[in-house]
Parts: structure tokens; sequence; C-alpha cells
């Protein structure tokens, strides 16, 4: 009787723990359901508010300029290099010991301004020597005169020979002679004695020494030895090489004149340097080559800068800009940075009268104070979008808010 007591127990026991894992299971699953429903209810809101935003707001509004049109010179722009307008090594011209630098490397001289100093007291004896050969010429003058007055009057008296007067008329002839050797060893003195101070030829700018004073200087193996290079740089050169379709183009924007040398300086030159975006030196064309280079096939064209600061500096590369023709031409300007680029080319974002985006390809002009001028591509009623590109795309429908060209320019 036992047994069958103790297998009904245990079949009691696990119908409870099978009731158990049953509930179990129904109290994890009605949580799991519970969890998803709430995470259904907080996404809801997210999704309808932007959908009542989007019918409420429509189409982004963007801001948009018509074209301006304004009277524009077109523009060729080289690179080249500035260059000095002259330079001079500075030689000794005596020989002697270099006594004195009287200039820092490098510094800004005037005309005549004393650079270099070279030995002078032989020269300044050669000059006594020459001088006394002079006074000892007229002495000898003098006396040939004096000679010829009594030998005259003695041959009148009969008490002279007149082979005497003859005799010293000879001697008067050769002392103003040797008077002339000695005017000119006079005049070599004072030049040699001027030779030995180096003097500006002209204002500018010096490089460093490169003989320095205690050195022999002038010798026959040294004449060709520079003791240091003036270089003149207010004004200065700029210099560049057209290409002969620039040059065929702007003679026949002269129409088919060619420029005399009167025309030269009335026509502009532009320069700026490398690290510059503007053009802020203003000169005029200085020289135009002749003829085309035949290695090259580029004529050789030079402008003259003022360059009061020393900016520009023989040697440095600079970007020449020229007008390529006589007056301004009318063209359509928009703001530079309302241009974009892609595989086709250069393009702008129009606003057609649908309020559609159209992508616009254009050909360029030069740039003014960051308008550009459009040569091809848009017309004076287009709307182009210059603000908010980054929010608009071809195709899209926007609503345009009309500015103007100057607030268009600057806004991001």
């Amino acid at each position: 009787m036992v047994r069958p007591t103790v297998k009904t127990h245990s079949l009691e026991i696990g119908a409870r723990r099978g009731r158990l894992a049953q509930t179990d299971r129904i109290r994890r699953l009605a949580l799991l359901i519970a969890m998803l429903a709430v995470a259904a209810a907080g996404f809801a809101p997210a999704t309808s508010v932007p959908a009542q935003a989007q019918a409420t707001t429509g189409p982004p509004t963007v801001p948009v300029i018509q074209p301006k049109a304004g009277a524009v010179t077109n523009y060729v722009e080289l690179t080249g290099n500035a260059a000095a307008i002259t330079s001079a090594n500075l030689v000794a011209r005596v020989e002697g010991y270099l006594e004195s630098q009287n200039f820092q490397d490098g510094a800004v001289v005037k005309k005549n301004e004393l650079l270099f100093t070279i030995q002078q007291d032989q020269y300044k004896a050669q000059l006594i020597q020459a001088q006394a050969q002079v006074q000892a010429a007229n002495a000898g003058i003098e006396y040939a005169r004096t000679e010829i007055a009594r030998y005259r009057a003695l041959v009148k008296q009969e008490a002279a020979a007149q082979t005497e007067v003859d005799h010293w008329v000879y001697e008067k002839a050769s002392a103003e002679a040797k008077l002339l050797g000695a005017q000119a060893q006079v005049t070599l003195a004072q030049l040699n004695l001027g030779y030995t101070e180096v003097r500006a030829p002209f204002d500018g700018q010096m490089s460093k020494a490169q003989i320095y004073p205690g050195n022999l200087v002038g010798s026959p193996g040294q004449q060709s030895t520079a003791l240091a290079t003036i270089y003149q740089v207010d004004p200065i050169y700029v210099v560049a090489n057209l290409s002969e379709q620039d040059a065929l183009k702007i003679r026949q924007n002269l129409d088919q004149k060619r420029l005399t040398q009167a025309d030269l300086p009335k026509i502009p030159v532009q320069v700026a340097l490398q690290n510059e975006t503007d053009f802020p030196r203003r000169g005029v064309l200085e020289y135009v080559s002749p003829g085309l280079d035949p290695a090259t096939g580029t004529l050789l064209i030079r402008g003259k800068v003022e360059n009061p600061h020393r900016d520009l500096l023989p040697g440095f590369f600079v970007r020449i800009r020229l007008p390529m023709e006589r007056g301004a031409q009318n063209a359509l300007l928009v703001p530079d940075r309302a241009l974009q680029e892609d595989q086709g080319g250069r393009y702008l974002l129009a606003v057609n009268k649908d309020g559609i985006v159209e992508k616009r390809y254009v050909q360029l002009g030069e740039l003014f104070n960051g308008l550009r001028a459009i040569t091809s591509g848009v017309t004076a009623e287009d709307r182009i979008i210059v603000g908010d590109l980054w929010r608009v795309s071809p195709g899209q429908k926007v609503t345009p808010q009309l500015t103007s060209i100057d607030a268009g320019g600057n806004r991001p």
C-alpha cells in the first residue's frame, strides 16, 4: 500500500511544477508585449510630427538675385617676373688697397653717394706732380716771350742775329706744347684720384660687398672683379611672354592696329605677387618686342611699375594683367561664391518660373571685387541662387526670395 502512495505524490509534484513553468512563460510573454506596446507608443509621435511640419512649411526658401549688368574690361593674365630697371657692377678703375666700405650690405643709397674708398696717397702725389709740370711749362712760356722781345730789339739795333729770335720763338712754341701735355696729365691725375672714390651711379639698392677693406683691387688681374652690385628697383620692370593667340586677339580688338611707341604708356598694367588675390599695383606698358621669339612662339612685353616700398624685388614671380581691348564691354555680374563646379564645368543654380531649381553651365569672364563676369549661360532675367546652396539641388521645388546682389554675395 506504500508504493502507490509515493507514485501519486510524485505525479502531483510534477503537475504542480508544470503549471508554475507555464505561468512563468505567460508572465514573460505579457511583459514583452507590454514593452513593445510602450515602444510603439513612443515612436508614433516622432514619425507623425515631421510629416505635419513638412505639410505646413512647404518648399524651402532660398535667396536669389538677378545678374547685374555692368561695363567690364576683359583681361589676359600672364605669369612673369620682376626685373631691375638697371643694374651696375661697381669695379675698381685704379689700382690700390681698398681702404673703406661706406655702406651697409643691402642698403638703399642715393646717386653720387660714396660707397668705397681706395688708397689715395699716390694719386694725390701724381696730381701735384702734374700741376708742377703745368707751372714749369707756364714759366718756360713767359721766359721765351721775354727773350723774343729782347732779341727782336737787338736785331733792330743790329746787335744780334735773326737766328736768336727764331730760336726763342721755337722755345716758346715748345713750352706751349709742354703746357698742353702737362694740363692733360693734370686731368688724368684728377680722374685717377676721383676713381679712388667709388660712388653710386644712380639711386638704388646695394648688394653685399664682394671685396672687403684691406684687399688689393684694380690690379690687371682684377679689373673685371666687382666690388659690389647696385640695382635700381624703384620703379621696377615686370616682364612676361604673351602667346601668339593672345597677341592676335588683342590686335583684333584693336581693329588690327599695331600699337605705336606713343600708345604704350596709355595701356595700364596690373601686377600682383603670387600670394595676392587682387592686383594692387598699377603701372604702364613700356615695351613690346617687335617680333615673336621663334623658339617659344611668344612676344616679350615689359611694364614699368612704381615700387616705393620695394615690395617687388628682381627675380620675384608676378602675375601680370593686361586689358585685351580699348574700352569696357557690357557683361552680367554675379557673386563669385554662387558658382559651383562638377565634371561638366562651372555652373550656377537658377530658379525657373515654376519654382524648380535648374543647373546652368556658364562661361566665365574676369573677377571684379567679388563679382564674376558671365559671358554666356544666363540672362539678366534669370533668378540665381546665391545662398543656402547646400539645401537645394537641381529638380527641387523652392520658394525664391529676391535680394540685392551685394547682400546675396555676402550670405553663406
